[in-house]
């Protein structure tokens, strides 16, 4: 298998109306895949920044002089297009959760299919591990995490099996993991209710909802009038934010009107509908099935 197949490709690439000698930035460079389309349509004049901050992503940095690579996280956006003497851009894409790669490599501990550590940092220079965090984390953030990050209606008793489980021994591997959650496992669908525990793990590890609220904000600053924001989701959680920020200007999805009830807000959505993959899409690439694509355009300023 790949570095990582990109959902929604075609249709993202199309999102983001690129223009020759225009600039763009990919948050989520990942494998490549959506980067290497746009430098396809990029003139030579063009210009691609892309942001990753797993280190194993540069390894398929593509040798091209329109591309800049940038090894950090997207919350740090606009600080690095300021580095780089980059005022606007005229498109922003970001592929959101996780990679392929991530999933198929054992010892990052992103699955439950593989025994191995616990770690699920996607960029390994951060501190906390999801060992770490399920060792070390009090009873009520364990409780918010897996409510708020995996939508688990026991996430009370989830916590209190895991505290009493790490008085007698740490919780160290995906083993360990899925013997102390045993008897919640469903026998229906049981990798469903075992993907919701594991995303909520790496989304407070990643700290990924903190940093999405961050890199949004910053995007309208960011794009020029007309400028493109394609953003693809893979929860309803992250969905949710994406949503309402493109369809009010803010994270909260207020929509603020002026004194002649017009909308006030830096976006227009280009897609009011979202897309979703084709089945055709679905049965070639499965970790597609649960992508969502939105696209949102600048206002003039």
């Amino acid at each position: 298998m790949g570095y990582h197949k990109p959902a929604l490709l075609h249709e993202s690439i199309d999102g983001l109306y690129i223009k020759p000698k225009g600039s763009y930035v990919d948050l989520t460079f990942g494998g490549g895949g959506h980067s290497l389309e746009v430098l396809k349509k990029l003139g030579k004049n063009g210009r691609l920044v892309v942001f990753d901050q797993d280190q194993d992503a540069f390894a398929n940095v593509p040798d091209d002089k329109r591309l800049i690579f940038v090894g950090a996280n997207f919350r740090y956006l606009k600080h690095y297009l300021r580095y780089h003497a980059i005022e606007k851009v005229d498109g922003i894409l970001a592929d959101l959760g996780i990679s392929s790669h991530q999933i198929d490599q054992p010892e990052r501990g992103f699955s439950f299919k593989s025994d191995a550590a616990l770690d699920m940092r996607m960029d390994v220079r951060s501190k906390r591990t999801a060992s770490q965090l399920l060792n070390e984390a009090p009873r009520e953030e364990l409780v918010r995490i897996f409510k708020s990050y995996g939508e688990l209606g026991n996430a009370f008793a989830l916590s209190t099996a895991i505290l009493a489980a790490r008085e007698e021994a740490g919780i160290e591997t995906t083993g360990d993991l899925e013997g102390v959650l045993k008897r919640f496992i469903p026998k229906h669908q049981p990798s469903k209710f075992l993907a919701r525990v594991y995303q909520a793990l790496r989304i407070e590890v990643n700290r990924e909802m903190e940093a999405l609220r961050e890199m949004l904000v910053q995007t309208a600053g960011c794009l020029k009038p007309g400028g493109r924001l394609v953003v693809i989701t893979y929860h309803s959680i992250e969905d949710r934010i994406v949503k309402n920020y493109m369809r009010s200007g803010n994270l909260e999805g207020e929509i603020e009107k002026d004194f002649y009830g017009n909308i006030q807000s830096p976006w227009k959505l280009v897609n009011r509908s979202v897309i979703t993959p084709s089945e055709e899409e679905i049965k070639e690439n499965n970790r597609a099935r649960s992508a969502k694509l939105r696209i949102a355009e600048r206002t003039e300023l």
